[in-house]
């Protein structure tokens, strides 16, 4: 079964929330370091070690969501957000400009997934993600079918 999605363009705050997610989700150990420096105030007590851990922090935050804007923002990837279809089946995803131009994307080169209330997403690197929404799906059977896949491949549980 092939399942051909309605063509949408992705939403790029969308985007950017998610993106600002998987990196938050991958690199939870920066939360480690904020709290290891924080700790330095009872070794050698100062207010300086909340107030620069949490500039550092601030600035890791801030350093990701300008990647993601830029991202947004750059020529390489401005058909990332144009109106696109997709033909989803096992093998691969087949990314649809118009109805005689396409590029195909393996399942292996999926690192993980995640579905959410609204959404299937796709990571394929810590900057590049494929969003699905459901509403793109013709019908609910699709939606199964697709989440099917994903739990065949091993991207979700």
């Amino acid at each position: 079964m092939i399942v051909k999605t309605k063509k949408y363009a992705l939403d790029k705050k969308a985007y950017m929330r998610a993106g600002m997610l998987n990196v938050l989700q991958q690199q939870w150990w920066v939360f480690l370091i904020v709290l290891a420096i924080s700790s330095m105030t009872f070794v050698i007590p100062s207010n300086w070690w909340w107030i620069g851990s949490l500039i550092a922090f601030v600035l890791y935050l801030l350093f990701w969501v300008i990647q993601f804007a830029g991202v947004t923002q750059l020529e390489q990837s401005k058909m990332l957000f144009d109106r696109l279809s997709y033909e989803i089946d096992s093998r691969q995803i087949l990314i649809k400009i118009d109805s005689k131009r396409g590029m195909p994307m393996k399942w292996d080169m999926i690192k993980k997934a995640w579905m959410d209330k609204k959404q299937f997403v796709l990571v394929v690197n810590k900057a590049q993600m494929m969003m699905f929404p459901f509403s793109v799906f013709k019908t609910q059977n699709e939606v199964k079918f697709v989440e099917t896949i994903l739990k065949r491949k091993g991207l979700i549980k």
